[in-house]
């Protein structure tokens, strides 16, 4: 039996094994992480080299046809082969309250969801290795100032230390795509809260970068009190030339200004 790709699933099939290889090798499973979640496992070619690693890991796919493939491939797992959309499924569900490593060839058309339902959880996530469109992968890892940096740069570097490991090309996979991977691995840090209000701080990244022509000042006019922020080193700056450190600065001005106001 093989699996048919599915272009609605985004599915590009990895099949070169010293790549898959490459990619489960990265995972460093720390003292105390024992719990592995693989998203979208497909034909099993990451699987057959976690599965060696003698983890506690669970492998989840929204394609039934992957799911039988699997459960004819590797009988012994049973219960650990889950028949679920990742997105909608809390990880505790399968891992209970344990810390846990997400490892996986992401299906492109899902790669930003996928990364926010990390972020969502990222109390329990204490490790990614993931392989992305390049771009995508480029743009995690983006430093201000440079065009690939935004939203995505700024809420995971806010919460994970980032590191882009190799370029996979297009003949790895099957069907191939039409654009170069990259895989990068995300490291939990110390950041258990940020210094601000923390909903706010998603609001004004997202504002300034949705609008990443415009100084912040016309950006984030929704949020901002205009007259009692002049004296902002932020607000005639663009988006893409704060930090996080500068983000979590410049809501705390925002809140304390609606503090003021009141």
């Amino acid at each position: 039996m093989t699996v048919q790709a599915k272009k609605h699933l985004g599915q590009h099939f990895l099949t070169d094994k010293n790549t898959a290889r490459k990619i489960v090798d990265a995972l460093e499973m720390t003292d105390g992480l024992d719990a592995v979640v693989e998203v979208g496992p497909g034909m099993g070619v990451l699987s057959d080299f976690l599965i060696e690693r003698k983890k506690n890991t669970w492998f989840i796919d929204i394609d039934k046809e992957s799911i039988q493939y699997l459960h004819e491939k590797y009988p012994a797992l049973k219960d650990r082969l889950i028949l679920h959309d990742f997105l909608a499924l809390p990880l505790s569900n399968l891992v209970g309250d344990q810390p846990v490593a997400i490892i996986g060839n992401f299906p492109y058309n899902i790669s930003s969801q996928i990364l926010f339902k990390i972020l969502d959880e990222r109390q329990q996530v204490n490790q990614v290795v993931g392989m992305f469109q390049k771009e995508v992968a480029q743009r995690c890892i983006a430093q201000p100032g440079s065009k690939e940096y935004g939203i995505l740069s700024v809420l995971l570097q806010a919460y994970y230390d980032m590191k882009y490991l190799f370029t996979v090309k297009a003949g790895a996979f099957n069907p191939p795509p039409k654009v170069l991977s990259g895989v990068i691995r995300l490291s939990r840090n110390h950041v258990e809260h940020l210094d601000c209000d923390e909903k706010l701080f998603k609001q004004v990244v997202k504002a300034g970068f949705n609008q990443r022509r415009k100084t912040l000042r016309n950006a984030l006019s929704s949020l901002i009190n205009k007259d009692r922020m002049n004296e902002s080193r932020f607000l005639d700056l663009r988006a893409e030339r704060l930090s996080v450190a500068d983000f979590v600065e410049l809501t705390n001005e925002i809140t304390e200004s609606r503090i003021t106001n009141e």
